[in-house]
């Protein structure tokens, strides 16, 4: 494992056990990162049915905004709070309170009538999926490290994968059943598969001394410069989400091409997903990312540039296939460099980074779109990228020459 020269001075580290791992093979790797497909699918369903909450229970807009919102910050909190139980050897049984807590929150989300009861559900829904995501992660580092780039880019394409299958579930499911279905099928097949991943024994020593948080980590230069590329990532993908769909309407664009643009992006991260992070493992994540983030800085200022939503859609296909083979590079580097045995904190504190900048992003580029137009809110996103894609470059290449980490 190779980690930044000061890291491990951040925090004392004493295995629990000699023990060798377990080995993680491919199927162990596919058995766990099934509950994080599920929960991603429950994201998914709750993101098509939001029109319903409005129809039905005349919930404003604007309430329902506040009820996505909260699930993020409630997620936040988890990754950044709770993962470091993970590290302390509970790994399963963080994992386990927190698939319960998100099957909870799934059926207080499918049987909700009013604002409180979905916020509930909603916040409940998103400190579950915090808590299951770290200690998730850290199973499969801990277990096998040499392949830690092609499982950590498994976990993405589940994920992608997972959260692809929401809608279409909400599409085959609430019109005859009604707008509990989809949520009590993914609630079910949780509470199924949850037993079936815990036959799963991956050897996780913990440690027996971890710090209450996982801000400390950021005392690490190269941990700093690995979360900067999460957050370029993220900011990419708030602005994407907030934007895609309006500026295709506005340009007078057919709904297919929104709705393929959306399956354009979601195929290339499962097919590439695995394969992106052997590569970037390989080759290093903080060479492959840069470049990848790159790409993805000068597509984003296209997107405000084409003159047509087929002009958009083609940047699309090209910026879609770079993120499947480089998106996958932030979660390995941040693996590579993070001390032993504070994978999950390390982890949870980047997926709670970028969860919090995705959401900002998508605040602050609607609000520029509004008032600026088109041009300025892509190109906005695509300068700050560059400037974090900068800061992680140069801490790495300074730091190499200081004869540190040169990944």
């Amino acid at each position: 494992m190779l980690v930044d020269p000061g890291a491990r001075r951040q925090s004392t580290v004493i295995p629990t056990s000699t023990q060798r791992p377990a080995g993680m093979t491919r199927g162990r790797v596919m058995t766990l990162a099934l509950l994080g497909a599920l929960s991603a699918m429950g994201y998914g369903v709750m993101f098509t049915v939001l029109d319903d909450y409005r129809d039905e229970f005349g919930i404003p807009a604007a309430q329902l905004g506040f009820i996505v919102g909260l699930g993020f910050v409630a997620a936040f909190v988890a990754q950044v709070v709770l993962a470091p139980i993970a590290d302390r050897g509970h790994a399963r049984r963080l994992m386990v309170v927190g698939v319960a807590i998100d099957v909870v929150g799934l059926l207080v989300l499918g049987f909700g009538t009013t604002i409180w009861v979905l916020i509930l559900g909603r916040a409940l829904s998103g400190l579950g999926a915090g808590m299951t995501m770290p200690a998730l992660r850290r199973l499969v580092i801990v277990g096998d490290p040499d392949r830690l780039g092609d499982n950590l880019g498994l976990l993405l394409a589940c994920d992608v994968a997972g959260f692809a299958a929401g809608p279409l579930l909400s599409a085959l499911l609430v019109g005859p059943f009604g707008l509990p279905a989809p949520y009590i099928v993914v609630a079910v097949a949780a509470s199924v598969c949850l037993p079936i991943v815990l036959r799963q024994r991956v050897h996780d020593p913990g440690v027996e001394t971890v710090s209450a948080t996982s801000f400390d980590l950021l005392r690490s230069p190269h941990f700093r410069a690995a979360v900067s590329m999460g957050v370029a990532m993220w900011m990419m993908i708030g602005t994407f989400d907030a934007l895609w769909v309006v500026v295709l309407d506005d340009l007078g664009a057919d709904d297919w091409i929104a709705n393929i643009g959306i399956t354009v992006f979601v195929v290339p991260l499962i097919i590439l997903g695995e394969r992106g992070g052997r590569l970037a493992q390989r080759l290093g994540p903080f060479r492959l990312g840069p470049i990848g983030l790159g790409i993805g800085a000068v597509a984003m200022f296209a997107y405000g540039l084409m003159p047509t939503g087929i002009a958009m859609l083609a940047v699309g296909v090209v910026h879609a296939v770079n993120d499947g083979i480089t998106v996958s590079s932030t979660s390995v580097a941040v693996g590579l460099v993070t001390p032993e045995g504070r994978h999950a904190s390390a982890q949870g504190l980047l997926g709670g980074v970028q969860t919090l900048m995705a959401g900002v992003a998508a605040v602050v580029a609607g609000v520029v779109y509004d008032t600026a137009g088109r041009t300025t809110a892509y190109a906005v996103c695509s300068v700050v990228m560059l400037v974090l894609i900068g800061y992680t470059v140069s801490v790495t290449r300074l730091r190499s020459a200081d004869g540190g980490f040169s990944g």
